[in-house]
Formats: structure tokens, sequence, C-alpha cells
């Protein structure tokens, strides 16, 4: 199965990502799933949250495969890749004008905004970042990799956690110094 993927697009936590093609020909991106932990239950947390959202902002899961242990994702391919290449401005031609970078912020918010409010059942993502917002030929934004999520019922104001959640320099403040394992959706802003 990784052999058939010679263009690799990024790397994440539990695997890496390719450039595939469907067989009409529409380039899409291919999640490998490669480690697992929990029997896969992070495969199957990706697969019900993101099978439930449906935004502009929001990375659409177009199918999933499983073959004993190996699991794939199957996403819209995003031409211009993750917002974080954007953000170093030493990149030479990688720059954004400053507007096209707060449609990217004010888009993303509306992103972060239906899955707190606008979903059925309430997501927090636990791991906002610009690698995580990927940009489409448009630079359209993207919430992506939702494999740290958690739903919960939108009566409720807070879920339990049993460990913090997300990557070092972008996890909020009460994950890190907060007794409390009990978060709200605020977490994601």
């Amino acid at each position: 199965m990784i052999s058939k993927f010679k263009c690799q697009l990024g790397q994440g936590g539990f695997g890496n990502v390719y450039k595939g093609w469907l067989t009409n020909g529409t380039p899409v991106a291919v999640k490998l799933m490669e480690k697992s932990y929990n029997d896969g239950e992070e495969f199957c947390i990706e697969v019900a949250t993101i099978g439930m959202i449906h935004h502009v902002n929001v990375v659409h899961l177009l199918g999933f495969c499983v073959e004993g242990s190996r699991r794939a994702l199957v996403y819209d391919f995003m031409e211009n890749g993750s917002h974080e290449k954007f953000t170093d401005t030493t990149v030479a031609g990688r720059c954004l004008l400053r507007e096209r970078l707060y449609d990217i912020a004010l888009d993303t918010s509306r992103g972060i905004e239906y899955l707190h409010q606008g979903c059925d059942r309430r997501i927090i993502h636990f791991d906002i970042k610009p690698h995580n917002i990927l940009l489409n030929s448009d630079f359209t934004p993207k919430i992506s990799d939702f494999w740290l999520a958690k739903s919960f019922c939108k009566e409720r104001n807070s879920v339990t956690i049993t460990e913090g959640k997300g990557t070092i320099g972008y996890i909020a403040p009460e994950l890190v110094y907060g007794n409390s394992k009990h978060v709200s959706h605020k977490t994601d802003v």
C-alpha cells in the first residue's frame, strides 16, 4: 500500500500524507495511519468526527480504507498545502498579503465556530495550529487533523479529559497549568 504513493505531502504523529488520484483522475490526499495506539482508536475518532462535519472551512473526508492493521483516510487535495508554510516571512515567494491573511484567519474562525456551535454535537479540536489549517487553490482555509478531537452534547458546557492534548506551544493554558481536567470548547480559541 505504501509503495504505491511516491509524493509525500506531509507527516504527522500517526503516519504520512501522500498525494494520490481517484480513478477519474481527481487528486486526493491520502493519510496512511502507520502507527496505531489504543487498537486504532485515533482512526475511529477521526472518521467518526470528520464524517459528521460539513462546512466550507473544514476538510472534507471522501472515504477511508482498512486492510488488516493498515488504515487510510482519503481527503480532498489542498493545492496550497498547510498555512504553516506561509507563516514564515523569511521564505521568499511565500509571503501572503495582509488582506489574504486576514481572510484566512476569519474563515478559520468560522470553521472553529461551526465545530463549537453549528454541529449536532459540539466538537473540540484540541490541535488548532497553522500546520492543521490547509489551503485550497483559492487559499480558502480548511481545518484538518481531527485525531485528538472530542465531541459531546451541546447541552454540556465542558467535557472531562484524562490527559493533556495538543501540540507544545499551541496547548491551551488551562490544560498545561490547570488542575482541572474539565475543558470547554474555549480550549480551541
